[in-house]
């Protein structure tokens, strides 16, 4: 039986969509007005066992003048004192049996004259802690910090989620806190050091924040598997058909169908020729192939000269040897040919690609020497020899985790090139998504489903998945689109975080099933992330431009209503803290050691070269 205390007021208005409750005296407003703002819940009777959860929209108060008594001692008028009514708004959202049973929605609604109550601390976390099936902490209450805040961990990791809010607003430490509750790690210590737990976590993190968030005391025994642009492996041979068209290929470009066709025709090619025991070789084949020898062989095509002589009608080189096997000389060097002729004697012309590769031999020439990119053109293992066929396993391992037994994997973006950032992004995620595919398709075999659920965090995704943009963005939006719409089913899912949510692929956000908004104080986003939430009321959803730090509204199918709760800080934090300018430029004049910067600034271009 549920203890409430005296009711505050009652029903005069009732609907589906509003509720509203009369307050008749000041004295009794004021005695619960701290439970009365704008996201507090109220409960209201609703027949005889019932009592209906709805969530304060709007409050107002209205005053009417009435005589208070006889005239002052000179034999003045009446004296008019002021009688208070206060009305609350409130959205009816689920129902609370007797017997503290919580369900969505509002089987039957109250009559005027029902009475409501403010709910006790203890029914609120009876609601959100106690009837959680698999319950995960996401923080606290933002109305009452005294009650823990849990949602159903299962429906919130298995759908995706979108982590939205103002630079400024704790959307890092937000991050960096749910993911460091997942691997068990509280005030820098591991709880979990004494039986690793089977978490996989992949976190694209585009500005170097998240590894201090990770980085633990090494008697915690827990390992952080850092990916960045000096321990990465990531070799170009593992590209398929979109992302080495747009490394290498200028679409622009008048004759970029015979670019694409031929170097299409030299990878296929050298594939076959380096893996011999292979078939069904295509160019989308996650096998090794040299992309120098497919450069040299268009260098060749874009030199050859045909022999017209009787009999001939092949490639001819200056000694005279005709080319029957392309695969058989082009790969190994530069040739040497004829030069072309109409004379009767030494007849030749130019070959049918003749000059029409220059720009785009200079453009792979351009990218195979970048210093920048020797850790996708030039991966090599621990031994120094390059990766092979071979090594795709090893590949797939680094980034779940399984090299170094880690259940938290950061790929560190901020040394990428922009200009491949997108193409590295794709080939990441779709590995993930390809491996999630191939072993639920093993599991299913024998009816089970994947026991190896991976989470790809993607951290400012509004600068690899725009919603709009170039042909630049095409690999990456691509493959996490195709996360988006079909890794759930695979064990694949995403947690999407931007500071701009509108201009994040509306596909990927159009896909998630929970949302933790953080202030919002662009008035296109707050918009757009309304537009998003089905269930988010008009009242709450105003809250969104003024939501504290470390302050969210979540919705979604794992809180059990739309919720505004508040986050601890991370121990260890992410290294996202803002500058204080006015301290520091408050302080005495500090020296910076200008040669050390320059080092370092130069000294990964230095290195790779």
């Amino acid at each position: 039986m549920l203890e409430l205390g005296a009711p505050i007021g009652c029903v005069t208005d009732s609907s589906p969509s509003l509720i509203r409750i009369e307050i008749s005296g000041a004295e009794e407003f004021e005695k619960h007005k701290s439970k009365l703002g704008v996201g507090q819940y109220l409960l209201i009777a609703s027949g005889n066992s019932l009592h209906l959860l709805s969530t304060i929209t709007a409050v107002r108060a209205s005053h009417t003048e009435r005589s208070h008594g006889s005239g002052d001692a000179d034999g003045g008028g009446e004296v008019e004192a002021v009688a208070f009514r206060f009305q609350v708004d409130t959205q009816p959202i689920g129902t609370l049996s007797d017997e503290s049973e919580f369900t969505r929605g509002s089987h039957s609604l109250p009559v005027p004259t029902e009475f409501a109550y403010v709910t006790p601390p203890e029914v609120l976390s009876s609601i959100f802690s106690d009837q959680i099936k698999s319950p995960f902490p996401l923080g606290t209450l933002s109305i009452a910090p005294e009650v823990r805040f849990d949602i159903d961990g299962d429906r919130f990791f298995s759908k995706h989620v979108a982590v939205v809010g103002s630079t400024g607003s704790g959307k890092s430490c937000a991050v960096a806190k749910i993911l460091q509750t997942v691997v068990g790690i509280e005030s820098k210590a591991n709880s979990h050091k004494a039986a690793q737990k089977n978490a996989h976590i992949v976190i694209f993190d585009i500005h170097a924040e998240y590894a201090a968030a990770f980085r633990l005391a090494d008697e915690e025994s827990f390992t952080l598997n850092l990916l960045d642009v000096d321990s990465l492996r990531l070799p170009y041979w593992l590209m398929n058909a979109q992302e080495l068209e747009e490394m290498f290929i200028e679409s622009n470009e008048l004759n970029s169908h015979n670019q694409v066709s031929q170097f299409r025709h030299a990878v296929v090619r050298n594939k076959c020729r380096h893996n011999p025991g292979l078939s069904n070789v295509s160019f989308d084949s996650p096998v090794y192939f040299s992309v120098d020898e497919v450069v040299t062989y268009l260098e060749n095509m874009n030199s050859e000269v045909v022999g017209k002589l009787p009999d001939e009608g092949k490639p001819k080189l200056a000694d005279g040897t005709l080319v029957a096997d392309r695969d058989a000389y082009y790969f190994d060097g530069a040739q040497s040919f004829v030069v072309s002729s109409t004379a009767a004697a030494t007849k030749a012309s130019n070959g049918p690609f003749h000059g029409e590769f220059d720009r785009l031999i200079l453009r792979l020439r351009t990218r195979l020497a970048d210093p920048r990119l020797r850790f996708l053109f030039y991966p090599q293992k621990a031994d120094g020899s390059p990766l092979s066929t071979g090594d795709f396993a090893d590949v797939v391992r680094q980034f779940t985790g399984y090299l170094t037994k880690s259940n938290v994997s950061i790929v560190d973006l901020s040394g990428i090139p922009f200009e491949v950032l997108s193409i590295v992004v794709s080939l990441i995620s779709r590995m993930i998504f390809d491996f999630g595919f191939h072993y639920s398709k093993s599991r299913h075999v024998g009816g089970q489903v994947s026991d190896v659920p991976i989470m790809i965090v993607c951290e400012e995704a509004h600068n690899y998945v725009p919603r709009s943009g170039g042909a630049q963005y095409d690999s990456s939006r691509k493959s996490i689109e195709r996360i988006a719409k079909e890794g759930r089913k695979y064990g694949v899912t995403l947690m999407v975080v931007s500071q701009r949510p509108s201009e994040v692929s509306e596909t990927i956000f159009s896909q998630c099933s929970n949302f933790i908004a953080l202030r919002l104080t662009n008035s296109v986003d707050q918009s757009y992330i309304k537009s998003l939430l089905p269930d988010l009321s008009a009242g709450i959803g105003d809250l969104l431009p003024n939501l504290g730090q470390g302050e969210f509204l979540t919705v979604g199918d794992a809180p059990l209503m739309p919720t505004v709760g508040r986050f601890a800080l991370p121990v260890p934090e992410p290294h996202s803290r803002s500058v204080n300018y006015l301290q520091e430029w408050n302080a005495g004049w500090r020296e910076v050691n200008f040669d050390d910067v320059i080092e370092r600034w130069r000294g990964k271009m230095l290195a790779a070269s």
